[in-house]
Parts: structure tokens; sequence; C-alpha cells
């Protein structure tokens, strides 16, 4: 009797046991699959500029832009409040800016703190004691500061490498990054809308310039051009946007991706060009590195025709924290109303210059734009779009 008990016990406790083990295990795997679930839910995937597969929230309310023009295109896109900190350079005093749109967002320089500096050398320890943290980082010219994986690595917030591009040859790096930063930012409908600016613009341009007869064109170049900092006459662009999207004669055009160029002082004096339009950056330097001292006081330069006769005129910057578009584009206006006054009749310079700033950085706030457009032509002392005294 005692063993049909014993043997009863035991077969009991083995049912509890079997019994607790499937238990465990529906409820392991039940536990498993809604975890995978709200994965599955609360992520996206997202290729970036170097083809990366990156996963990022499902919902994201906080940014930082790391690296030159990264804050740029996220004005563009009309989504700077979603910004939680700033790089250094928007914090700088300084007497001189050229970046309209941190000039229509002066809030960049009073209400953020600093991440890290400039040209994307990021500070992980500053990220990650930020409150509340940055859902993703958005960040161009991945191979100049902090390395994007590295960077994730250590903060465990998702990267998005963008490549800036410009406006000459390399204009689908830009366009591709608008598109990548919209998909992100849930602002696919935006991207499209600059994109299309800039190509309507550009097309513009075009029509009314790409008929001018060879024999009724003439040379211009442009010095002064900034890198990295003023420099003076001898600093080109051989590719200069303004001089592409108006079919002009540029003295140094060289058909390669270059950005900037320093052209020998005897080639330039070669070259005499008619017109020379000087870069305003270049008056940072108050002295005889700026292009305006060189051309009033270099006996050699005296001699150009373009000195001579008076035709030399002031530019906006536009390589200033890499390249502003919104003043490439009024360059370009400017530089067809300059060399093809009858084809550029109708355009009133300051309405179009006001009206690309008011798109592009002040979301459809046109007395912003103006207060915009004020600032950058007077932000150098000399007035830009004016004939200079040389």
């Amino acid at each position: 009797m005692k063993i049909m008990k014993t043997d009863h016990l035991t077969f009991l406790l083995i049912l509890i046991v079997i019994s607790t083990l499937i238990s465990g295990c529906v409820d392991s795997s039940s536990t498993s699959q809604s975890i995978h679930k709200q994965e599955e839910t609360t992520t996206i995937t997202v290729t970036d500029a170097l083809g990366r597969n990156v996963e990022i929230p499902e919902s994201r309310e906080h940014v930082i832009c790391s690296g030159s023009g990264a804050l740029r295109l996220l004005t563009y896109l009309e989504e700077q409040d979603k910004i939680i900190a700033v790089d250094s350079i928007e914090t700088r005093e300084s007497p001189y800016d050229a970046r309209p749109y941190a000039l229509a967002n002066p809030q960049f320089r009073t209400n953020y703190t600093v991440f890290g500096e400039i040209r994307g050398n990021d500070d992980p320890e500053k990220i990650l004691a930020l409150d509340p943290q940055p859902d993703v980082i958005l960040k161009t010219y991945s191979t100049s500061g902090y390395d994007p994986a590295e960077l994730q690595e250590k903060t465990g917030i998702p990267v998005i490498v963008l490549n800036y591009g410009d406006m000459a040859s390399n204009r689908e790096s830009m366009y591709q990054s608008l598109r990548i930063m919209g998909e992100v930012m849930d602002k696919e409908e935006r991207a499209e809308e600059v994109i299309s600016f800039f190509d309507e613009t550009i097309a513009d341009l075009n029509e009314r310039t790409s008929n001018v007869p060879a024999d009724e064109k003439t040379t211009c170049y442009v010095g002064g051009i900034a890198r990295a900092g003023p420099h003076g006459l001898q600093s080109t662009e051989p590719t200069y946007p303004p001089f592409l999207f108006t079919n002009a004669l540029n003295a140094a055009y060289a058909d390669m991706d270059l950005s900037t160029a320093e052209v020998a002082k005897e080639k330039l004096i070669e070259w005499d060009p008619d017109i020379i339009f000087v870069d305003l950056s270049t008056l940072q330097s108050e002295d005889e590195n700026s292009a305006l001292h060189q051309l009033q006081n270099d006996e050699s330069y005296q001699q150009l025709q373009a000195v001579q006769s008076g035709n030399v005129y002031g530019v906006l910057p536009y390589n200033w924290y890499t390249q502003n578009f919104g003043s490439v584009l009024a360059d370009s206006y400017f530089a067809g109303k300059l060399l093809y006054p009858d084809r550029f009749e109708d355009v009133d310079l300051e309405d179009k210059t006001v009206e690309i700033y008011t798109f592009l950085v002040c979301q459809g706030n046109e007395e912003l734009g103006r207060e915009v457009y004020d600032q950058m032509i007077n932000a150098f002392g000399t007035p830009a779009f004016t004939k200079l005294d040389v």
C-alpha cells in the first residue's frame, strides 16, 4: 500500500514539473514574441550616404547636427527646432558672419549647449550628458572629425552620414542628402520642394543666358574665394557656380571637380578679364592679404583692364562653414544682371535675394528674409552687389 502511495506521489510531482516547464516555455516564447514585435514597431531603417543601413527610433523628436553645413540643411527642411545642442561655431562671437541660416536663427547662439567642436569634432561625453538625449545624430563630412561608426558605438545613438555636395558637379549628392534627411525627419515633401526650388531657379538662370552669342560675352574672373578663412585675389573657383549658371566666360574655367584653386599672379594678368568679381570674405584680412587691398595697391593689378575701367564688383561670400546655397543663387542673379542687363531687366535683385532667403531659411517669413538680406549685404562693411573702389 505504501508503495502505491509513493508511486502516486511521484507521478504527481512529475506532472507538476512538466506543467511548470511547459508554462515557462510558453511564457518565455510569448515574452520573446512580444519584445520582438515591440522592436519592430519602434524602429525604422534608413540607408545613409555611405550605404549603411542604420536603425533609428520610429519617433524622432530630438536631433543634433554634426559637421559643416548639417544644421543648414536641417534649416532648409524647417526642422531646426528639433535640435537640442549645437557645435561650437554656432556660439562664437565674430564681427563677421555670412551664414544666412544662422542669421535667421539667432537662438542657435544663445539657447543651446555645445556638444562638440566645429567640423565634426564631436565630444561623446558631452553628447551623453544631453537631456533629453538626441534620437539621431545627423553628420556631414564623415572623414573629418569624429568617425561616425565610433561615435555611434560610444554614444549608442544612431548616426546618419550625409554627403554635403555642392551646386556645381556634386549637386546630386546634395539632393540625396536632403532626401535622406527628409526621410529621417519625416519631411520628405519639404525636401522635394527645396530640390525643385533649386532646379527651377537654376533653369531660369540658364534659360535667360543659354543663347547669348559668344561675341557678346565678356570675360570675367572671381577672386578672394574663401576656404577655411579669407584669401587674396588669386584664390578663385574654376567652376564658380554663378558663372556656370549664367553661361559666363570664366577666365579661370577648368572642367574639373575643383572647389577652389590658387592661380598664378602671372596667369591672372595674362587673362586680363573684362570684369572682376571679389568675394567679400576677403575683407576679413584687413591688410595686404585682402584682394581689395591688392587691387588697390599692386602695380601689376592696376594695369588690368577691369581695374582701369572700374569694373570690379563685390559679391556675397558663400563658402562659410561650407557652401551657403542660397547665396550662390543670389550671386548668380547679380552676375546675370551685370553681364546681360537686358535679359534680367525684370529681376529686382533685392527682391530676388529676399525671396531666396525667405524660402530657404526663414520658413516663409518675408520680413525675416529681408532682415537676413540686409545683414548679408552689409556683413563686411563694404556692401555686396556694388562697384568697388579700386
